[in-house]
């Protein structure tokens, strides 16, 4: 398949050709104008939250459901922020109140979802390609909020957001590394897919049983010693434990990782002068990142990436309901 000529302004094609998928469950394969498309379309909403009026009438007449059948504090709360910023009807489903719980299917599931003539559903679920199951058997755009080990597209665009804002528009020289439980990270695949797509050079560091196997595929470099990792890094992007997806001794105890992989001051100085501090919470202070290095001031950009979620979100929505909404050069 030929790729399609950007356009005069030279980022991206014109209209839907910027962005011509119904449904967000991944950031894999997507090209790099795709993804640049959508950084754009995020920065008049980035505007538009800091101001004192942060409603608009975009998607006035739209139900949004947000499907969560794992649970979430940071990005259920965000997708409905973003929704409600954007004028739509948002409704939250929660799995533990839901007929998932009395047996019913993930299929049985969507079918009654998509019977409710929703105009778009956010799903996050904790068996991976679920989100594509769904998205498969419903008429409306579906993005992922997290699917088990995939993906996390969004989170994964809101950090590309935060790096940008912080760093420029440039992506292409950029050291990013990124350390912790990276076998079980859908924020980091997402991650890696989003950020070696525009040029950066990613670096991944975790211990050996948390590393994935041939992760050389996905473009990026294996470390095991943090310090070799972060040397001369812009970014450093730290991920917890997720103990709730292990089975089995994966590390030998929480000071000895701490000791190897925490993010310390000192450790921090091993990498650029001007280094960038990352987590996508929640933050297990005192393991994987140190408090004096999460509320760093002038380095740590950890709640400007919350911000940058709600903006991203916003565009998101906003470009998967165009079709929906006639928009001219979408309908």
């Amino acid at each position: 398949m030929t790729s399609p000529e950007p356009s005069a302004a030279g980022r991206y094609p014109a209209g839907c050709a910027a962005f011509p998928h119904r449904d967000l469950t991944g950031l894999a394969g997507l090209a790099p104008w795709e993804i640049l498309f959508l950084l754009d379309e995020a920065e008049q909403w980035v505007e538009l939250n800091r101001q004192p009026h942060k409603r608009v009438d975009r998607l006035a007449g739209l139900t949004i459901i947000n499907a969560f059948f794992e649970n979430s504090t940071r990005t259920l709360l965000s997708f409905e922020i973003a929704g409600k910023r954007l004028g739509a009807d948002v409704v939250n489903m929660h799995a533990a109140q839901s007929s998932v719980k009395k047996g019913e299917t993930l299929i049985d599931t969507a079918m009654t979802l998509n019977a409710m003539h929703a105009d778009a559903i956010v799903i996050r679920h904790q068996s991976s390609g679920a989100v594509r199951l769904i998205a498969d058997k419903v008429d409306c755009p579906v993005l992922n909020a997290g699917d088990g080990q995939h993906e996390h597209p969004t989170q994964g665009l809101l950090d590309a957001l935060t790096i940008r804002h912080a760093k420029g528009p440039e992506f292409a020289g950029l050291r990013v590394t990124i350390c912790g439980d990276i076998l079980h990270s859908r924020v980091a695949r997402s991650n890696i897919h989003c950020l070696t797509t525009l040029g950066a050079e990613v670096r991944v560091c975790a211990p050996p049983a948390l590393m994935p196997a041939e992760i050389e595929a996905l473009k990026v470099k294996p470390f095991h010693d943090f310090d070799a990792a972060l040397k001369g890094a812009d970014v450093v992007m730290m991920l917890r434990l997720q103990q709730e997806r292990m089975s089995g001794q994966f590390i030998p105890s929480p000071r000895e990782y701490r000791h190897l992989y925490g993010l310390s001051l000192d450790r921090l100085a091993k990498a650029r002068p001007d280094a960038l501090v990352m987590h996508p919470g929640p933050m297990n202070r005192g393991v994987e990142i140190d408090s004096n290095v999460a509320d760093l001031a002038g380095r740590s950009a950890i709640t400007t990436q919350v911000e940058m979620g709600v903006a991203i979100r916003m565009a998101c929505l906003d470009v998967l309901t165009r079709k929906a909404r006639g928009v001219e050069g979408w309908a």
